[in-house]
């Protein structure tokens, strides 16, 4: 599979066009994403170029897709509602995701808060995300090839963290990543199965919520 930059139009055209894309919005909302800012940001961003082009006609389904490297991209539904739970109402500053893949979730992020830094173990992943980010003109996303179990930071502190790979607990460095007040999403639970986890920090305590029931790929140590 190539991992190039894809080749379709941002504008898009029939399957990829924007009154599909406006299909999914509607969609969306049909199961349950209620918060408006970010169905705005989902509307904004054109899903087809984060795939494959043999994938483009179906980039607007509720469904993941593969992006090579046994990767995939979040079906909408999942990227909507973590950015909704995470994003509370409130706008956002900074925000970090862990897994960023392909970067259409970092894309969305990008119309929600300031700043976006995404971590990607995989370094063809990390360098296609960048190219494709580049070409729709997101300029507020700082892509990083690393091991995001290992992140750590003596200086920044994230709003918002989202997580894009499921575990059975939170990585122990990314409590200290997360601000006061702060919120994260991750899905935990067993390979098989997750849920996704709201993780608030209050001071020095950490409160857990589950929600809904998630397919995760795995998150994995190590940087390729």
């Amino acid at each position: 599979m190539s991992i190039g930059a894809p080749r379709q139009s941002a504008e898009g055209s029939g399957m990829t066009s924007e009154r599909t894309r406006l299909r999914m919005i509607t969609r969306l909302r049909e199961q349950g994403i209620r918060d408006e800012v970010v169905l705005n940001a989902m509307s904004l961003v054109p899903r087809h170029v984060f795939v494959e082009e043999a994938f483009a006609s179906r980039a607007y389904e509720d469904t993941a897709l593969p992006i090579g490297f046994a990767q995939t991209i979040s079906q909408p539904w999942v990227v909507a509602r973590s950015c909704e739970l995470a994003r509370a109402g409130n706008a956002i500053d900074m925000a970090l995701e862990i897994g960023g893949g392909c970067g259409y979730q970092a894309a969305v992020l990008a119309r929600l808060a300031k700043e976006v830094y995404t971590i990607e173990r995989i370094g063809a992943l990390a360098a296609k995300a960048r190219k494709t980010l580049s070409s729709i003109g997101v300029n507020n996303v700082k892509v990083r090839n690393a091991d995001g179990r290992e992140a750590a930071s003596n200086v920044v502190q994230f709003d918002v963290i989202l997580v894009a790979a499921g575990g059975a607990a939170v990585p122990p460095n990314l409590f200290g990543l997360l601000a006061d007040g702060g919120r994260m999403v991750i899905p935990l639970g067993t390979p098989e199965r997750q849920r996704l986890t709201l993780v608030t920090r209050n001071g020095e305590s950490f409160q857990q919520q589950a929600f809904e029931e998630v397919v995760f790929v795995p998150l994995k140590s190590g940087q390729e």
